[in-house]
């Protein structure tokens, strides 16, 4: 039976049609695959838009520039090049083979032979092929059958495909949260699992990603308690347990209660021990940017509980405030309330206008403002007319006080 894609918004995008005639679309020459066939037939929207072509990618990028499409290299030695269109990227990787792997990284070969292609991928539903034009789909493997039935499924054997890239374990368990449904293939979850400690020899980097990308899913929680179970991160993450898990169901919980967009980092603050100390060091272990850690250390990192929440946003960030609320149980939901749409304010008063009432220059000015600003904190941001009249009242009492 032929499956055909269906038709989207995302296929008239500006200048796709222009980038199709350049790779040869009509020759039969180019393909969609991967994502977009695969979430196109769910109905999901389509971000990423990858091309499979016959065409060597030198050629690729001689098109591309004939056709005044901006083309950029960013994988050319494996056969990748990006294609740049109304400033939308699009993947073209041309159909390649396997040589040789060893688990981080593959040697290829080009090919023109699309089962073959698809034989190198990693899942049943990543294999699918359309053909831009007739919008038929190609499936060498039942990648079709499989997405009907939410079923996540190696192409071939399940160890021999985790033994040429072990990223390929982390990738599982993100693809079963998006895509899986409630029967886990069990060939699959023990290959994942006797493979476990391969993660080891992958780079800190490509472990985070693939972590915050499942975090990112509307429904990590099955997929987490699965890789808990079998043991998958301990190598590792030894740090994320149950409780962990437990402490991010939670925090689903309250996101949804509260409206609030989800956030994988939020995620996975909760996912790893409260401790700032500990969380600092999974950031730096994972190779996360400094932003990240912070908000990590920043999200579990213990404070005032009767603390306001302005008063907590103007000391670490609504961002973070957002983030401890959330993380904290123990604190009512409606305490986001007060955060909505509100930007921490700035002191309106400096230390000049401190001496300018009669305090004499010195280190007491820069504790008199910070007296003022602590009022003012605690009045929940009075206006300017208020603080200067704390001004007023502190500068006295530190007059008094050098009496």
């Amino acid at each position: 039976m032929t499956i055909l894609l269906p038709d989207a918004e995302w296929r008239h995008r500006p200048g796709l049609d222009g980038l199709l005639d350049a790779l040869g679309a009509a020759q039969g020459q180019a393909r969609f695959v991967g994502g977009a066939v695969r979430d196109g037939l769910l109905g999901l929207p389509v971000n990423d838009l990858d091309i499979a072509t016959t065409l060597d990618p030198h050629d690729v990028v001689d098109r591309l520039k004939a056709a005044g499409i901006k083309a950029v290299p960013t994988g050319i030695d494996h056969g990748t090049i990006t294609a740049v269109i109304a400033g939308w990227p699009v993947e073209i990787t041309t159909l390649r083979r396997d040589v040789s792997t060893d688990g981080r990284r593959a040697t290829i070969a080009y090919t023109d032979d699309w089962r073959e292609d698809a034989a190198r991928r990693d899942f049943t539903i990543n294999a699918l092929y359309t053909d831009p034009l007739s919008r038929e789909v190609t499936d060498f493997f039942g990648g079709v059958a499989d997405l009907e039935a939410r079923r996540l499924r190696f192409i071939g054997d399940a160890d021999a495909r985790i033994a040429e890239d072990h990223l390929r374990i982390l990738r599982y368990f993100r693809f079963l949260a998006r895509y899986g449904g409630d029967v886990v293939d069990d060939d699959a979850y023990a290959a994942c699992r006797a493979a476990a400690n391969s993660l080891m020899a992958l780079s800190r980097e490509r472990i985070a990603d693939e972590l915050i990308k499942l975090l990112a899913v509307a429904a990590p929680l099955r997929a987490l308690r699965l890789m808990v179970d079998g043991s998958i991160l301990r190598a590792v993450l030894p740090e994320v347990d149950m409780a962990g898990i437990d402490r991010v169901e939670a925090l689903m919980a309250r996101e949804a209660a509260s409206g609030t967009s989800a956030s994988a980092l939020r995620r996975l603050a909760a996912l790893l021990p409260p401790d700032p100390a500990t969380v600092e060091q999974i950031g730096a272990r994972l190779k996360l940017s400094n932003k990240a850690r912070k908000r990590l250390a920043q999200a579990v990192a213990p404070g005032p509980a009767d603390e306001a929440p302005r008063a907590l946003a103007y000391r670490v960030g609504t961002e973070s405030a957002i983030d401890r609320l959330l993380l904290d149980v123990d604190r009512p939901l409606s305490a986001l309330g007060s955060l909505d749409g509100w930007t921490p304010p700035t002191l309106p008063i400096s230390g000049g206008a401190l001496i300018a009432r009669g305090l004499p220059p010195g280190p007491d000015v820069a504790k008199a403002l910070h007296e003022v600003q602590r009022i003012w904190v605690e009045e929940d941001f009075p206006d300017a007319t208020r603080v200067g009249l704390i001004a007023d009242q502190t500068v006295s009492k530190f007059q008094r006080a050098r009496q």
